[in-house]
């Protein structure tokens, strides 16, 4: 499977887009508070390659996700990224601790700690399709619309489909992943 996400910058909108979510038939399927530790390689920069190695934790959920470079087949210049996933799930969140000593004891190098708030909507008929609502701390509010499907290029139709019907395409498209905002905006954070 492959998820295909776009990311906007809603600012203070994120209630008025909620509520339209809502008339438009969308339910909150989950709420909570996640916590990624990101990663490189010493000998690859991952923020150059636009890799991402994380450790995300959240209430009584841990797991580990990779997602390979970016290139031009995987980025679109309108934002649009379609990139398989690996994910490896943990059995709980006090095992994130110990897959961050792991990743650290196998010379992989800690660039950024991104903590969010995010609801997560979904509608009965669209199956694959998430509307998230992430505040994310230091870098604002964003909504980011994913598809999962098997063919990237239906996902990203359905994708632009979602966005106009909940009026997100009014919203400036953000390229960079939330890992590099934050990097942007905190200038005590690590970067090597």
């Amino acid at each position: 499977m492959i998820e295909v996400e776009r990311k906007r910058e809603v600012g203070g909108d994120a209630e008025k887009i909620k509520a339209r979510l809502a008339v438009l038939g969308y339910r909150e399927a989950a709420s909570s508070t996640e916590a990624d530790t990101y990663y490189s390689r010493p000998d690859v920069d991952f923020l150059e390659t636009v890799e991402c190695l994380r450790v995300r934790r959240r209430p009584g959920f841990a797991e580990i996700t990779y997602k390979p470079a970016s290139t031009t087949a995987t980025r679109s210049a309108d934002g649009v990224i379609a990139k398989r996933e690996t994910n490896l799930v943990l059995p709980g969140d006090g095992q994130a601790a110990d897959a961050e000593a792991l990743l650290e004891a196998i010379g992989m190098v800690p660039l950024a700690r991104v903590e969010k708030a995010r609801a997560s909507y979904q509608r009965p008929d669209l199956d694959g399709v998430t509307v998230a609502v992430d505040t994310v701390t230091g870098a604002g509010v964003f909504v980011e619309v994913e598809v999962i499907g098997e063919n990237a290029e239906t996902a990203a139709i359905l994708m632009a489909e979602v966005e106009q019907e909940n009026g997100l395409d009014a919203y400036p498209v953000v390229a960079l992943p939330y890992r590099d905002l934050v990097l942007k905006t905190d200038s005590h954070l690590t970067r090597r």
